[in-house]
């Protein structure tokens, strides 16, 4: 048996099974072989120059690892062809290739070449130093939108083996399902859009955009509804893959949603201010996003996750999708879950207390209640002050004396009848919110009081909820940027 770092991952384990678990033991990365479409797809063209890429290892000490390993397991003879260190490029250089590939890929140059150039660029170094050379060229001035492009180049080197795997096919309602469900939407939205791109040509006139305006706008509006997807990917699908070791996804996805979430903001605007070149630019430069996500979800992520996801992963997936919402479609009848389902998020936990969404220990709660911005107090169904949140800077004084007091006696005898009021119709379940606000010492202070009621609407009690809003309403534009000196 021969080695190097040409060597096809794909042959060596159809060779040595064994190899299989261990390499997932030797790195987290490379539990991805476990996923049988990663190997009959990517496993195909990839290399152990490659794999050792992936998992962050030096590729001459990975190259002796699994010589030793065949060694002792078969008792062959493999013989291990290292890489000479003096052939690698420096990394100057390696960093003007990577800066001319990503600039090539700007100006639209032929993507096979790219193919290559990348491919041979990232045969002999670690992902470390990818992101060292991606970081000096942020430093140089290129902006971070071009380097995020690679990740098409990245696709692009696996395609062909990528494009000869079968869609996965999913029971109606199960979430992958619905994913593609909203796809198939997100597809026929695109093509509306650009028919009507198709009107306007590279340099629309104002006649023509005008007549397709109104058009045009309530279509973007309809595909921007694609952020509860987005959504749903990152809060229920992204957190289950990473619990499996797998966290590619979240981080180079998440960042495409991001960049798609702006255009379609960029686009509204520039509709609305009859920006016609711009609309024109932005809206292709979109649908080419949206699109290009649509094919590594349903190539890459989509089949990765079915292979590696339990009918119990599954589950929780699904479990909070309705909270975050649907994009066009609804989940259809059908797929359930089988198996033992995971326990709810609130399931019990030794010394702490179980919430509806998680749980935590009392003084994490307490510490958490004295870190809000507002001042709390709690009087329950019997008109008893049963808590208050001791807060560094009171607005209104309040001491321990204060518990088990009712709360009528903690007012004075000019606004009782308006404190029984509230109590009143609350109990009664005609009111739920009653706010005041005040001048008091310069400041501008915001009072409110909350009827707290069980599910099904039994009332157990008020919630007042105090805050200085003086800084809060001189508040203008926005402010997206820390600014800690």
């Amino acid at each position: 048996m021969e080695l190097s770092a040409k060597t096809k991952i794909d042959e060596l384990l159809k060779t040595y099974p064994f190899l299989q678990d261990f390499l997932v033991h030797r790195s987290p990365q490379f539990k991805l072989l476990q996923s049988s479409f990663m190997r009959k797809t990517v496993g195909k063209v990839a290399t152990l120059s490659q794999v050792a890429t992936v998992g962050g290892i030096d590729m001459n000490r990975l190259l002796s690892e699994i010589a030793e390993e065949i060694r002792s397991k078969t008792g062959e003879s493999v013989t291990v062809h290292r890489e000479i260190s003096g052939a690698a490029r420096d990394s100057r250089e390696r960093q003007e290739i990577l800066k001319g590939i990503i600039l090539d890929l700007h100006k639209g140059e032929d993507m096979t070449v790219l193919k290559r150039r990348f491919h041979e660029l990232i045969r002999d170094i670690d992902p470390s130093e990818i992101a060292r050379m991606e970081q000096k060229l942020i430093e140089e001035g290129m902006p971070e939108s071009e380097i995020k492009r690679l990740c098409d180049v990245h696709v692009e080197v696996f395609k062909e083996s990528l494009e000869q795997a079968e869609t996965p096919v999913v029971p109606a309602g199960h979430p992958v399902h619905t994913y593609m469900l909203e796809n198939r939407a997100a597809e026929g939205i695109i093509d509306e859009i650009s028919r009507i791109l198709e009107q306007l040509c590279d340099t629309p006139d104002r006649e023509v955009f005008e007549k397709y305006r109104e058009s045009l706008r309530a279509l973007v509006e309809r595909l921007a509804r694609i952020n509860a997807h987005y959504l749903r990917k990152e809060n229920q699908l992204f957190p289950v893959l990473e619990s499996h070791g797998i966290s590619g996804p979240s981080e180079v996805m998440w960042a495409i949603h991001d960049d798609i979430r702006t255009a379609l903001k960029a686009a509204l605007v520039q509709i609305d201010e009859a920006k016609i070149p711009e609309v024109y630019g932005t809206l292709k430069d979109l649908l080419r996003s949206i699109n290009d996500m649509v094919y590594k979800e349903e190539h890459i992520l989509f089949p990765m996750a079915m292979e590696m996801l339990t009918d119990a992963d599954w589950a929780r997936v699904q479990r909070g999708e309705e909270e975050i919402g649907y994009a066009w479609v609804r989940p259809e009848e059908g797929w359930k879950p089988g198996g033992v389902l995971p326990e709810r998020e609130g399931k019990e936990v030794p010394g702490e207390i179980a919430l509806n969404t998680g749980h935590l220990t009392p003084e994490l709660v307490n510490l958490i209640l004295t870190h809000l911005p507002v001042e709390l107090s709690f009087v329950n169904e019997n008109d008893e002050v049963v808590y208050y949140s001791q807060v560094a800077e009171k607005i209104f004084p309040r001491s321990p004396g204060v518990i088990g007091r009712k709360v009528q006696n903690c007012h004075p005898p000019k606004s009782l009848h308006m404190v029984q009021k509230i109590l009143d119709e609350f109990r009664a379940g005609t009111k739920d919110v009653a706010d005041f606000w005040i001048q008091m010492k310069g400041r501008f202070i915001s009072i409110k009081y909350y009827a707290v009621r069980e599910a099904g609407g039994k009332y157990r009690g008020t919630l007042e909820v105090v805050q200085d809003i003086t800084d809060l309403r001189s508040l203008t534009g926005e402010k997206r940027l820390l600014d800690w000196e």
